[in-house]
């Protein structure tokens, strides 16, 4: 029963109108609510790709924050929609030869669809169109099911930690954690 209702949402996935394309000003408000449900908060749980019980509080980034990103040279947020609804985005950052990738969001309703491996295709893409060869990011190390998702799609541990700011800007760790360095060539 599961596999059959699985390949209709599949189905009616593929049969949406869907489009990826650069962020803008004026996306902020949608890409707020987006990637803090999709981080944190009762509502990230519906998916399977979270921090919601790693770290305390609803907020994984807030207004100032993005508009700061968008408006950085050298940065781009690519986002992902449905039927012109926003539904996944990714945040990308040049540095010389190499593409930081962080903030890969999708909307905790429709996660395990493939919009995040499309996410990650047109980071590739858009790593190869500004002269990156290598894409870097960083993971939460006890988020095992997500960094085995990256290496399936191609991402390897570097070996490189760093520890995961206590700041509490945006949430206070509910245990000790730190980020691992994962990258690929493209």
């Amino acid at each position: 029963m599961f596999i059959q209702g699985f390949f209709i949402s599949v189905l009616h996935l593929c049969s949406m109108k869907e489009k990826i394309s650069v962020a803008a000003l004026k996306d902020i408000p949608q890409l707020l609510q987006l990637i803090n449900c999709a981080y944190r908060g009762e509502e990230a749980k519906k998916g399977w790709t979270h921090e919601a019980d790693l770290i305390e509080g609803a907020i994984r980034t807030d207004e100032a924050s993005l508009k700061g990103l968008i408006q950085k040279p050298g940065v781009v947020i690519l986002k992902y929609e449905l039927d012109e609804n926003l539904a996944g985005c990714v945040f990308l950052e040049k540095k010389n030869e190499r593409l930081y990738l962080g903030m890969l969001s999708v909307s905790p309703q429709i996660q395990a669809q493939g919009i995040g491996k499309k996410l990650l295709k047109a980071s590739e893409e858009h790593a190869k169109e500004v002269g990156c060869t290598i894409i870097e990011m960083t993971v939460i190390s006890v988020r095992k099911e997500l960094i085995a998702w990256y290496q399936r799609n191609g991402y390897a541990d570097t070996g490189k930690r760093e520890p995961f700011p206590d700041d509490g800007k945006f949430g206070n760790p509910r245990q000790e954690l730190e980020f691992i360095y994962m990258e690929k060539q493209v």
